[in-house]
């Protein structure tokens, strides 16, 4: 394993099970309009300008839901997927929502640059990000499904008020996910 890859990408042991889970959930292949609902939501609690409901396979992060700005999109640094759109995925090396799930635990950077493990990472050289605050999508097996996350492109200081609210709201799409798990069956 090269340095670079262990600075950027936490090794995943759970990625087959969780691909597994998201493909009988028919999750982490499309957007969907209360994803995208629900990170407008998380954007606006937050006062953050990037908000995701991230779904983590073995290869990407998917944007199931997404709030960005127009100017500064953060899937800019993907290939569009031929819709006209910006594609709404990710490699696991940008970001930080595969650390969260492999840790399976909030993760708060209030400034990404005084954490080494992070601060060569894409999404900060190539988008600015400086900010972040994301936790586990945990569903009712206890699969790390993904996260809900909010991210800015200044430095600031979430808080524990910051981490409560993005572990509650995590903890209610992961509800919401069940239920609809539910009804389905």
């Amino acid at each position: 394993m090269t340095l670079s890859r262990l600075l950027l990408t936490p090794e995943d042991q759970d990625a087959p099970e969780r691909v597994r889970r998201l493909r009988r959930l028919g999750l982490g292949e499309r957007a969907e309009p209360q994803f995208d609902e629900f990170a407008d939501r998380v954007a606006a609690l937050a006062a953050a300008p990037y908000a995701m409901v991230t779904f983590i396979d073995e290869h990407r992060q998917f944007f199931a839901g997404l709030h960005q700005p127009d100017d500064r999109p953060l899937t800019a640094v993907t290939t569009p997927d031929g819709t006209g759109q910006p594609a709404r995925h990710l490699g696991r090396e940008y970001g930080f929502c595969p650390h969260v799930v492999v840790r399976r635990k909030a993760l708060v950077l209030e400034d990404v640059r005084d954490y080494p493990r992070f601060a060569g990472n894409p999404v900060v050289d190539e988008i600015g990000i400086r900010s972040y605050l994301g936790a586990p999508l945990v569903d009712r097996t206890g699969t790390a499904l993904g996260t809900v996350c909010a991210a800015d492109v200044e430095p600031r200081p979430w808080g524990r008020a910051g981490l409560e609210t993005i572990k509650t709201l995590a903890a209610e799409l992961a509800e919401g996910i069940g239920r609809r798990e539910s009804d389905a069956t």
